[in-house]
């Protein structure tokens, strides 16, 4: 046997002892608590009251069912500017740096470096004379070549990990994206009520008008007393009171929507608001609706992610595995740097355990695992609050729906006695002021109707927001497509 093959033997006898005698002194692994169940599934769907099947999906631009172009232009003019939005972007990111940081990880690693040294060479070195006691230029070229090897999983869970939480920057982006929607949608509405119930207000104040001036003459003529003249003036310092607090209302809902779309308080001034309708659209909350929630999206990506930290301090415990090579030149004065004589190159394998700092992996294992319970609590938590956030607006549209037909029904009265007042002041019977009060009663009808049919857009677009707002996971909505294609 040659020199040369013996020595590789002797390496390779080298390195199985090591790797033997590594891996018998690898620290024991500390056995954890299952982590607590995530509640997803057709048993937890059940356990809440819900349906597990698909049901009607939400557009993702579901303020556009409004049909109203001024509201549209409002929402995409706020989704644009909002800081907010901005920031969520920045954590995307930031997400995406550290994936492809994780990414790298799976790759080799090459580089380059290059140096020139003037410098004494020591008379008491492995130098001999005459370099011993010189000054000399220590060149140096080298290229170098280092991969390690994923035998346990740990860059590929890291890289999974860092994609969770990449996973979950988006989600709290399209979370950001729906509050900043729901948030203009909602003032939208507010200030058309306010402006319907300003113009009838004023219709009111009208009618109070023409009645104080004609109990004015009935008294001046001696038919109506002291008593009626303060009765038909005493409701027009309240109509006048509210005028004020409607016209602060609209002044305040014009700024709230100025600042929502990245705007100074002044740019709304003008904006008159028309009152969306009332959507033909019912909707239940299920668990495949309430999966869409960004929020609930953001949390389950945690929990993935969290998982595979575990798994990432698991992998700490084993050893690892690299293999480094490198080529080169290096010389003593840079004449000699590029003749052949001056070449360098090398390549071995290399084993690292931190067998005396078990200590600092269990804690940091323990650490992670504390982690991912965390994870799952917030996001339990969080299908708890979806799931009543959503049979709460559920629950308030029915109520809503049952009000509206009471009063289209208290509507539909006012409008009969005020047809019957004007038919009977055209005939005769009746005076003109009887014609006023049955009018006022109408108008009063109609502000409650305008009131419930607000509350009602209200609650229909706090439900879009409870439901998730049209928003899936990306890759989520082409999975389940295909999903249904197969069943076909």
């Amino acid at each position: 046997m040659s020199s040369r093959s013996l020595h590789r033997t002797t390496l390779a006898l080298a390195m199985g002892a090591a790797l033997l005698m590594v891996l018998a002194a690898c620290a024991p692994i500390p056995k954890l608590a299952d982590p607590a169940a995530p509640i997803d599934g057709p048993e937890a769907a059940a356990r809440l009251g819900l349906t597990a099947g698909d049901g009607q999906a939400l557009d993702p631009q579901w303020w556009k069912g409004f049909g109203d172009a001024q509201l549209d232009a409002l929402v995409d003019q706020a989704i644009a500017n909002s800081p907010s939005l901005a920031l969520a972007r920045a954590r995307i990111a930031r997400a995406a740096a550290l994936t492809e940081n994780a990414e790298a990880a799976k790759r080799p690693n090459a580089e380059l470096e290059a140096d020139a040294t003037r410098q004494r060479i020591t008379e008491h070195g492995i130098y001999p004379p005459p370099l011993a006691g010189s000054v000399q230029t220590l060149a140096n070229i080298q290229a170098g070549l280092s991969y390690e090897f994923d035998f346990f999983g740990k860059h590929e869970a890291a890289l999974q990990a860092a994609l969770g939480q990449r996973r979950a920057a988006e989600a709290d982006a399209a979370a950001a994206r729906l509050s900043v929607s729901n948030a203009v949608t909602k003032a939208y509405v507010a200030l058309a009520r306010s402006q319907a119930q300003s113009r009838l207000l004023e219709q009111q104040k009208s009618l109070r008008d023409e009645s104080l001036a004609l109990v004015r003459q009935r008294s001046a003529a001696g038919l109506d007393n002291g008593q009626d003249l303060r009765t038909a003036e005493a409701p027009l310092p309240d109509i006048q009171r509210q005028q004020v607090v409607l016209g602060e209302q609209q002044t305040l809902l014009r700024h709230q929507i100025a600042a929502l779309t990245g705007q100074g308080p002044s740019a709304t001034a003008g904006l008159n608001a028309a009152l969306p309708r009332v959507l033909d659209w019912q909707q239940e909350p299920h668990l495949d609706l309430l999966g869409r929630r960004p929020d609930l999206a953001a949390a389950r990506a945690r929990v993935e992610a969290s998982a595979q930290d575990v798994r990432v301090a698991r992998t700490q415990f084993y050893p690892s595995v690299s293999l480094t090579a490198f080529v080169g030149l290096n010389s003593i004065g840079l004449d000699e740097l590029f003749k052949s004589g001056s070449r360098q190159y090398g390549a071995g394998p290399a084993l690292h355990l931190p067998i005396f700092d078990s200590g600092r992996l269990r804690a940091n294992l323990r650490g992670s695992a504390a982690e991912q319970d965390a994870a799952i609590a917030s996001y339990n938590a969080a299908v708890l609050d979806a799931v009543r956030d959503a049979s709460d607006q559920v629950a308030t549209l029915q109520s809503l729906r049952q009000q509206q037909q009471q009063q289209d029904a208290l509507a539909a009265n006012a409008d009969s006695q005020f047809a019957l007042a004007d038919q009977r002041h055209r005939a005769g019977l009746t005076g003109r002021i009887a014609v006023l009060n049955a009018h006022q009663s109408q108008l009063l009808q109609q502000r409650a109707q305008i009131d419930l049919h607000a509350q009602t857009v209200d609650a229909q677009v706090n439900l879009m927001r409870a439901l998730g707002g049209g928003y899936a996971e990306p890759g989520r909505a082409a999975a389940q497509a295909d999903a249904k294609a197969d069943k076909t």
